[in-house]
């Protein structure tokens, strides 16, 4: 208990500027300087990723920052009390009570449940009244161990959730009971502060509620009578309901976690409202996967773009894995591996070596292994399509309907339409309410069923067809490039892959190229060819950064030229994402320099013929490149071209201050305008 905050993480009536993102740097150079982190811009970038994601500000005048962290080495609370106060995104106004919570990546158990039992405390008026009124920071520590302390102790302190039912006054047989599941994507703090508020505020409205708490003190899940008698159920979460298939066919009401704990009445108001309404939504059957509130007001356009981009990530690791397999099945084996492979891993083991020896052996196993990993690249790309729009109901009809698609040569095409058809599918025949004894049969049996018919009778009969046709059509136009042809297409994944640094627009340009690889042969190169383009441009911004931190030291900050040293790395290794903290600070002229760069060095790979079998490692899998000096080569120009262009933006391409161009702004804003 003792350990979490000491006199030296405490700040008393502390100026620290008038943005929050002042006060959490200065609570993480606290808990730095106390010799409880390494870093304080890593702590800081934790702790900022978390406030990005919702604001930590509540009712009361408080703000509880918060973050796991790498750079933690002792878990810690740093409170600063605030003149004058800050704005952290509460309703009610800014905070004066600011407590960051820093917890190192594998926390105790015990440390968490300590600061989960911290922000239940601040929920109370009386312990803010004394922290407001204390005179010095051991008044603080002292304040804050013994609301630790009651808390262990049962006393003064707001109720745990799992136990608030028993400690509040019995309600009358006919009260309604209602069910609720409180997460944040920490699990620290608004975890359990929404639990609190929700209890009460069921308590004030004449019901029973049972609150289920998925933090990272743990999780106690609701017993299944006390779910079945439920007349609603409330979720106030940021990321998705563990086993919410529980709830099937409950009315129900849902929202961010912080509106349960800025507005526990209305969700509960809500939640009456629903038990009594035969139209309310309801959690729907067969474990289908509720969307989050932010999820549920999404665009067609966002929705398609998450759905195709969880395929992508799901299926990179059987392409990455397959296909350095393939490339060392060449390395050990030689090029004429593939005409033996098959009938040496059937025929020979390694006491009965085959002609060529152990390297031809070896080479022929991992060739075999890479290639039937590969295998599964368009069915793993439909299947999670689909289980990114259905859950778990969809994965089994998108792997059917994603085999098909590759039955029918339809490719990586066929896999996107395959898996959106069986995920719409899995989703709309689970849908519907049905009886409980059903419900069980619905995930396992009777969606995987109907949506496999579906999706997969759709491609063999109507679709497939067409769409292998496309997809031929499109690899002989790919196959005929030459020359100039060859080049553009070289600038265009150049650009591709380079315009978002790992986001959509650079999947799509990577899954294209990976899709593509196990079609790649000494015959036909193109496929290789289009591989090393998208890798070799891929690699440009994060090194052409890391160059033009030394080119000219003045332009970039501390912060940026630490970034720049991990960026060298990164870069080689084909990390696109290593660029991606240039780019946040100064996207105007970051983003085009690397484009230019890349688009450059695809271009040059296409036109020169330079090809890759491997389909991720940059220069670490140099034996998998075809002519690797000249990818090499390529990719410096690019880098080079990127790190000076992106150097002359910064110097001459100057940002206005924000105190300048705010000022021009309401200059305008004040001139009349002419009718």
């Amino acid at each position: 208990m003792t350990d979490l905050i000491t006199r030296d993480l405490v700040l008393l009536d502390a100026d620290l500027g008038t943005e929050r993102r002042d006060v959490i740097r200065a609570l993480a150079e606290r808990v730095v300087a106390a010799g409880r982190a390494t870093e304080a811009d890593s702590l800081f970038a934790d702790a900022w990723e978390r406030e990005s994601k919702g604001d930590t500000g509540v009712p009361g005048g408080i703000a509880i920052p918060h973050c796991r962290s790498s750079a933690v080495t002792q878990a810690s609370l740093a409170m600063a009390r605030l003149k004058p106060p800050v704005d952290f995104g509460s309703f009610d106004g800014p905070a004066d009570l600011v407590f960051m919570i820093a917890a190192p990546e594998g926390a105790h158990s015990e440390h968490l449940q300590l600061l989960a039992k911290l922000a239940r405390s601040l929920m109370l008026p009386e312990f803010l009244e004394e922290l407001r009124a204390a005179a010095t920071p051991d008044d603080i520590v002292a304040l804050v161990g013994r609301a630790l302390s009651d808390e262990e102790e049962g006393a003064e302190a707001a109720p745990s959730p799992a136990a608030a039912p028993a400690a509040a006054p019995a309600p009358s047989s006919d009260a309604p009971l209602l069910v609720a599941v409180t997460a944040c994507p920490t699990g620290i703090a608004h975890t359990y502060m929404a639990a609190d508020a929700l209890v009460a505020a069921a308590k004030r409205a004449g019901a029973e509620l049972r609150v289920e708490t998925q933090g990272s003190a743990g999780a106690t899940p609701l017993p299944a009578d006390v779910i079945s008698r439920a007349d609603a159920v409330i979720f106030a979460v940021d990321v998705d309901v563990r086993d919410r298939g529980r709830f099937a066919g409950k009315p129900v009401v849902q929202a961010p976690v912080k509106r349960g704990v800025d507005h526990p009445d209305d969700m509960v108001a809500e939640a009456l409202a629903a038990a009594k309404d035969p139209n309310a939504r309801r959690v729907p059957a067969a474990d289908a996967p509720a969307a989050t509130a932010e999820e549920a007001n999404e665009h067609f356009g966002l929705k398609l773009k998450r759905w195709l981009l969880t395929g992508v990530s799901y299926m990179i690791p059987f392409v990455a894995g397959g296909g350095l397999l393939i490339a060392l099945g060449f390395l050990l084996g030689g090029y004429q591996v593939t005409d033996v492979a098959s009938d040496v891993v059937i025929n020979n083991s390694l006491w009965n070596l085959p002609e060529g020896g152990l390297g031809t052996y070896l080479g022929s196993v991992a060739l075999v292994i890479g290639q039937t990993s590969m295998g599964f690249l368009v069915a793993a790309l439909a299947g999670y399509i689909a289980y990114a729009i259905a859950d778990r109901p969809g994965i089994a009809p998108g792997f059917v309907a994603g085999a098909v698609a590759a039955l029918m040569d339809a490719g990586f095409l066929g896999g996107l339409v395959g898996g959106l058809l069986a995920g719409w599918a899995a989703w709309l025949i689970g849908r519907p309410a049905v009886p409980r004894w059903l419900r069980g049969l619905m995930p396992v049996v009777i969606i995987p069923l109907g949506a496999s018919i579906v999706a997969s009778g759709l491609m063999l009969m109507f679709l497939g067809g067409p769409i292998a046709a496309l997809m031929t059509g499109l690899s002989d136009w790919l196959n005929s490039l030459t020359g100039a042809g060859a080049v553009v297409l070289g600038l265009i994944l150049g650009t591709m892959m380079a315009f978002d640094l790992g986001g959509p627009v650079n999947k799509v340009a990577y899954a294209f190229a990976v899709a593509g690889l196990g079609a790649g042969s000494l015959e036909n190169q193109a496929p290789w060819q289009i591989m090393a383009a998208v890798m070799a441009a891929g690699m440009v911004p994060p090194i052409a950064m890391a160059l033009a931190t030394v080119i000219d030291r003045r332009s970039f900050s501390a912060v940026e030229h630490e970034n720049g040293k991990a960026a060298w790395l990164l870069g080689a290794a084909f990390i696109s994402e290593g660029a991606i903290p240039f780019a946040a600070a100064d996207p105007l002229r970051v983003l085009p320099a690397g484009i230019v760069g890349s688009a450059l060095t695809g271009a040059l790979i296409m036109g020169t013929g330079v090809t890759s079998q491997a389909p991720h490692g940059g220069v670490f899998v140099f034996f998998a490149i075809g002519n690797f000096a000249l990818f090499a080569l390529w990719v410096i120009v690019g880098a080079v071209v990127s790190a000076l262009l992106v150097v002359a933006l910064k110097r001459w391409v100057r940002r206005r201050p924000v105190e300048q161009e705010t000022a021009e702004a309401e200059r305008s804003a004040a001139v009349p305008v002419a009718a």
